[in-house]
């Protein structure tokens, strides 16, 4: 098997990984009206498990109930803390070797005013609105973080990603466009102190070795003042803040580092390459080597946006026509020590048991992802997300929602 290096093992602090998957943390909208997971999302994690990953990230869990950026977002509040017991409980029977990370979040300027109070940090244009965030609704938040954390590590995950990616509030803390005058805004010293902060109150609260921490970090937003750009008013990309950041978190316990880029909500392509022009995916390598390079070996690097891949069938510009899959780059990157774990999203959803289907090399069986992103509109339209193309149910909710509602307007989250 030429890819034989994606089953090796390997160690994420004080615990060790069978394989180099890892299962993006996707966002369904299918919890309860309490964040509380439903049998949906029983069923959907349990195929993942099934599936054999190295690693599953449970999808963005808000960790509270004013700032939502989805009406039916998994919660990590104490009223969640018994059913997310439960939950991983069960998940922990199907198969008890894969690490299970809960990623959390707050929405910030995300927030959809619709159904909940919107944030922010600096007002980008198209989220205007917000509650401008003082420095005791930050200590408050972070407070809100700290018991998520010691809710997930009561339920029994084995760890934590602090969500500070993709144009949540963790991202609009650091961008360089937070230049206001407040202990959060203008110097770097100053926009990164919440994610120093915050690791450093986790890490106490949650004083076990055992328990893993890390963080998903969008290495540049593509937009002027984005994260990774060189100032407030520019675009040009300047990785010296997200390095410097890497390097922080580390020192404060991070044991692994999930790279990603782009905001969704603004550069969706950056975030997950488009499949009709998929060659931004080189800029995800690029970033996932500063990251490598950055960092000691043992601090694990995970690189995304290998969904686009797929088993080669892509327009990738490539030296070969061999040269253009998941499985090529994947094993590559790992070779090349570019990247030690690579992450897969939409393809999670078209097929949760990709690793173990390639592990046994039942290639006819695999359902590769189109990237035709109409998992994206479900989420964009707040319904229940799924696979429209390979799963009935999806498919039959599409057309449906389409019917009643018309065509998707703009493909932004």
């Amino acid at each position: 098997m030429e890819y034989s290096n994606l089953f090796e093992p390997i160690k994420i602090g004080n615990k060790k990984a069978p394989n180099r998957f890892v299962i993006n943390a996707m966002e369904c909208n299918d919890a309860d009206e309490e964040g509380n997971p439903t049998q949906k999302v029983y069923n959907r994690y349990r195929k993942l498990l099934e599936g054999g990953s190295g690693v599953v990230v449970v999808e963005a869990l808000n960790i509270n109930d004013r700032n939502l950026a989805r009406k039916s977002q998994l919660s990590i509040m104490p009223r969640n803390a018994e059913p997310l017991k439960e939950f991983v409980t069960e998940m922990k029977k199907v198969n008890p070797d894969t690490i299970l990370l809960f990623q959390l979040t707050s929405a910030g300027e995300l927030a959809n005013p619709e159904f909940s109070e919107r944030y922010t940090v600096k007002p980008l244009p198209g989220f205007e609105g917000g509650k401008l965030l003082s420095e005791e609704d930050v200590m408050r938040i972070m407070d809100e973080f700290v018991t998520a954390a010691r809710i997930a590590y009561e339920a029994g995950a084995d760890g934590v990603d602090l969500k500070l990616c993709h144009g949540y509030l963790g991202s609009q803390i650091l961008r360089p466009y937070n230049d206001r005058k407040w202990k959060y805004g203008g110097k770097w010293e100053n926009r990164r102190k919440f994610a120093f902060d915050l690791i450093e109150r986790v890490r106490d609260e949650v004083d076990d070795p055992d328990f893993i921490l890390g963080s998903k970090i969008s290495m540049w937003e593509g937009f002027p003042g984005g994260q990774g750009s060189a100032g407030p008013d520019t675009a040009v990309m300047d990785l010296s803040e997200p390095l410097d950041l890497i390097k922080g978190l580390e020192e404060r316990g991070a044991s692994f580092i999930m790279q990603s880029a782009g905001s969704p909500s603004i550069t969706l392509a950056l975030t997950q390459p488009d499949r009709k022009i998929p060659d931004d995916v080189y800029l995800h390598f690029t970033y996932q080597k500063r990251i490598k390079d950055t960092v000691k070996p043992e601090t694990v690097v995970i690189g995304s946006a290998y969904s686009v891949l797929r088993n080669g069938k892509n327009n990738l510009q490539a030296l070969d026509e061999d040269c253009k899959s998941l499985t090529y780059w994947g094993s590559k990157n790992i070779k090349d020590d570019i990247v030690d774990m690579i992450a897969i999203g939409r393809q999670s959803l078209a097929d949760p048991k990709l690793p173990v289907k390639l592990k046994e090399e039942r290639f006819d069986e695999i359902n590769w992802c189109t990237c035709c992103d109409n998992c994206l509109e479900f989420l964009i339209r707040q319904k229940k997300v799924g696979c429209a193309t390979y799963v009935k149910e999806y498919t039959q909710s599409l057309k449906q929602i389409r019917k009643e509602e018309g065509t998707l307007k703009e493909k932004r989250t």
